[in-house]
């Protein structure tokens, strides 16, 4: 009798824990802690984020005011030329890589300024958003975080509703920055209502892709698988926003990205575009929550498929085993680069046409051609907008490097690295296991975004042979992407707590390689980057001195990364 009266309050307890998490079933109990946690641990990476997407659209504003003429400041007389360039814009290329025509109705500054950067503006912060909650939720449970932080006074929704509230804290912040600074430094055209609308837009956006994530950090159990998912659908909503540019728009209606860029800031300020993302935020979030109760902490609704009952030869050697940790990572990475490459390959059919009144972007495009040569002559111009894809794949294709090249990070922090090196595995093996999955990996990626690349440019321009070039094209960047693995592996041998500046190497490369030419930064600068000292292929001519130098320097960083993990204890914080 006196064990089932013992039994009873434990029995209680479970109830009440599994109802809320606290003896008064309060969910929510201990929410403001975890949201200002979050809030300090995210101290450097939210405002990183905030100011990269800021900064986004500032970098549109001397580009917004050299395509479109201040109206007012010339007498409300539109020179010929700008409808010429109003006409270049309106082209289905154009418009698949910015926003609806019906922006083209206030051809101004401003307005240019909405078409040209609310889309990337709402990759950005849809990024942002769902690393936040991804980071704060699914990542905790896997490490155990979340199961220590549970036995206490915690609801059962207080994890889901703090990393909720941080990612809204970020995407509210932006919004209010945008409000802010636009009038004072944006283009002609920009108001301070617009400004609020333009910065809501982006708002809702993250909101949107937050809830998003909170559904897919319940279906799987692992942060990877929920984050990939969650990034797909940004994927999805954006190629959906340029399929509908470039028809009717109608698809566009179906996409979080359309819904912002409907909102017309600087041309008809529409607020009610964004009632549809404000709901789907609340639906998504409703269904983050109740999701969370048909589920144990640490596991997800779809449960994992049963193994084999015995383990493969490859799963008892170290590069097989690597092999199955990193399979998702790289199937993901390929799917989506062919996809990005088909994308951009399309376009060039219509890169003539596109670029035939953008003198300024023409000569970015063209700019260091080889002697003897001029680019951007007949249907070299084709190949010199290939050569400017091309950096984007091979930055695209690097975060799969970096990210692959932490996973062994990742191993060690939640304990599964020291059982390994417990046995007769060394750590060279271990992790140069890992190295080897990252930049050979990265190299299969982005010869899968080089051939997407090839293949539809080629059908699109009439060139078959543009498929061989643009594989040697992405063949020639390699020896940049295991430079970028071997400053991951370094990082990760002698300052493990550091690795997170690896992702550097990547965004620095994409800032002063791409967006360099378009905002004439000097060209010194992208001598830093690895991306920087790789030839221009297929528009220039082939240089061996710096990639057999890159291919040096990366055996030397990754050579530099194994002694420091070989020589330094195991870090499980």
């Amino acid at each position: 009798m006196s064990a089932v009266t013992d039994a009873a309050p434990r029995d209680e307890g479970l109830r009440r824990r599994e109802a809320g998490g606290t003896p008064g079933g309060n969910a929510l109990a201990g929410t403001g802690v975890l949201f200002r946690f979050a809030l300090r641990r995210d101290r450097l990476r939210l405002p990183a984020w905030v100011l990269a997407a800021l900064l986004v659209t500032l970098s549109g504003v001397r580009k917004a005011a050299d395509l479109a003429p201040d109206a007012a400041a010339l007498g409300h007389q539109v020179p010929p030329e700008a409808a010429d360039m109003s006409e270049t814009l309106r082209g289905p290329a154009m418009l698949a890589m910015t926003g609806p025509e019906h922006y083209l109705t206030h051809f101004t500054p401003a307005s240019v300024l909405s078409m040209l950067m609310i889309g990337y503006g709402a990759l950005l912060v849809g990024l942002m958003s769902v690393l936040t909650v991804v980071r704060h939720t699914r990542a905790d449970e896997e490490r155990g975080i979340a199961e220590l932080l549970r036995s206490g006074v915690v609801g059962r929704h207080a994890t889901l509703s703090a990393a909720l509230a941080a990612a809204a804290v970020a995407d509210v912040a932006l919004g209010a920055l945008f409000a802010l600074v636009l009038p004072a430094v944006g283009p002609a055209g920009v108001t301070g209502g617009g400004a609020l609308l333009y910065g809501a837009a982006h708002a809702a956006v993250g909101l949107v892709f937050a809830g998003v994530a909170a559904v897919t950090v319940q279906l799987s159990a692992h942060a990877r698988a929920a984050g990939g998912m969650a990034l797909a659908v940004l994927g999805a909503a954006y190629a959906l926003r340029a399929a509908g540019d470039v028809g009717s728009g109608t698809v566009s209606w179906l996409s979080p990205i359309g819904w912002a860029q409907r909102t017309y800031p600087f041309v008809d300020d529409r607020w009610w575009p964004l009632l549809p993302a404000l709901a789907l935020t609340l639906a998504t979030a409703a269904a983050g929550y109740v999701l969370s109760t048909r589920r144990d902490v640490g596991a997800g609704v779809l449960a994992a498929r049963p193994g084999r009952p015995g383990a493969s030869a490859a799963l008892t050697r170290p590069l097989g085993f690597a092999l199955r940790l990193h399979r998702g990572l790289l199937a993901g990475f390929c799917a989506a680069l062919l996809l990005l490459g088909a994308m951009y390959g399309s376009l060039f059919g219509g890169v003539d046409d596109m670029l035939k009144d953008l003198d300024d972007v023409r000569e970015a495009i063209t700019r260091g051609a080889p002697d003897g040569r001029r680019r951007g002559e007949g249907g070299s111009l084709v190949e010199a907008f290939a050569s400017t894809i091309m950096l984007v794949v091979a930055v695209v294709a690097s975060l799969h490097v970096v990210m692959a090249a932490l996973r062994p990070r990742a191993e060690e922090t939640a304990g599964r690295a020291e059982p390994l090196l417990a046995t007769g595995l060394s750590r060279t093996r271990w992790f140069g296991s890992h190295l080897a999955l990252a930049l050979g990996g990265g190299t299969v990626v982005l010869l899968a975004g080089s051939l997407g690349l090839g293949l539809a440019g080629s059908a699109s321009a009439g060139d078959s042979g543009l498929v061989w070039r643009l594989l040697g094209a992405g063949l020639g960047y390699a020896p940049a992407l295991w430079v970028t693995g071997g400053v991951a592996a370094l990082l990760f041998g002698w300052a493990p707590r550091a690795t997170a500046l690896a992702w550097a190497v990547p965004a620095y490369g994409f800032a002063v390689g791409y967006l360099g030419k378009l905002l004439d930064l000097p060209g010194r600068l992208n001598d830093l980057s690895p991306f920087g000292h790789v030839p221009q292929l297929p528009s220039a001519d082939m240089r061996w001195t710096p990639v057999v130098l890159l291919t040096l320097v990366a055996a030397v960083l990754v050579a530099a990364g194994l002694a420091g993990f070989r020589r330094r204890d195991l870090d499980t914080k």
